[in-house]
């Protein structure tokens, strides 16, 4: 049976709290019917549209458990999205994050598409969908959590806007297709020491697997991609946590991207 609205409506309320005045709750799974994605989802879409309607404007979306390893930890079989906002975004391959708008960020990083179409169809091919990808760019996701400890399942993450914090978008190049995105190299470090490591690769075998994926589901949900978005293609490598000092993200044919995290 699917939970009432006003069900709905109140696990809302307590992430949305919890995100306004940063302090981390019990999980809410425990309020939902077990692995009811759907609910989940109904939940992340409340608290979308009270962002909106207080002035908040979508800029993209990001997918996460691109990760085999991570789906298997929380017992799925597919990803999952959140939905990008205005006040999430920073731009250029030198930028400063402050620590106080989170409650316990992490950062990982990600290859990242800029739509120059909309996607309103779903199951295209895959030369259909390269062709609506305007951009590429080396990204860093800030990726932050309403439920306390991270003790999360994927009921919680969806609820909670796919775990959304903030990203950092590398200065975009043009998207050629056949780009070998999945061999692509890379590298999160912190004081010369290296945090993190993978490849394009590991989001579900190809960056461009993972944003058909989100296309598909977005269409479904009737909240197709448009043009001008930018989609977080999902981590090439563990998430670390974020705390105050200098990262650096490489990504082979990327510009180098620095994050600057302060208290």
């Amino acid at each position: 049976m699917s939970p009432l609205p006003t069900h709905i409506e109140e696990i809302a309320e307590r992430l949305s709290v919890a995100r306004r005045e940063r302090r981390p709750i019990p999980p809410v799974r425990t309020s939902l019917p077990p692995r009811d994605i759907v609910a989940a989802y109904q939940v992340q879409q409340r608290n979308n549209r009270r962002r909106l309607e207080a002035g908040g404007r979508i800029v993209g979306r990001k997918i996460g458990l691109t990760s085999e390893a991570v789906q298997r930890q929380l017992g799925v079989d597919q990803p999952d999205f959140g939905v990008l906002f205005d006040d999430m975004a920073f731009y250029g391959n030198d930028v400063t994050i402050s620590l106080s708008g989170f409650i316990a960020p992490r950062i990982e990083a990600e290859i990242a598409f800029v739509l120059r179409a909309d996607i309103t169809v779903g199951g295209l091919p895959r030369a259909e969908l390269e062709a609506a990808v305007g951009e590429v760019a080396a990204s860093a996701e800030i990726v932050d959590s309403a439920i306390a400890d991270w003790d999360i399942d994927i009921v919680d993450t969806i609820a909670d806007n796919a775990s959304s914090g903030a990203y950092a978008l590398g200065a975009p190049q043009p998207y050629a297709p056949g780009m070998d995105l999945p061999a692509r190299v890379m590298r999160l470090s912190r004081g010369g020491a290296v945090l993190s490591a993978g490849a394009g690769a590991a989001t579900l075998g190809h960056p461009l697997t993972a944003l058909g994926w989100l296309a598909d589901t977005a269409v479904a949900l009737g909240e197709p991609l448009r043009s001008g978005e930018v989609i977080l293609a999902g981590a090439l490598g563990p998430m670390k946590p974020f705390d105050a000092g200098c990262y650096l993200v490489e990504i082979d044919g990327f510009p180098l991207l620095t994050v600057r995290a302060v208290a």
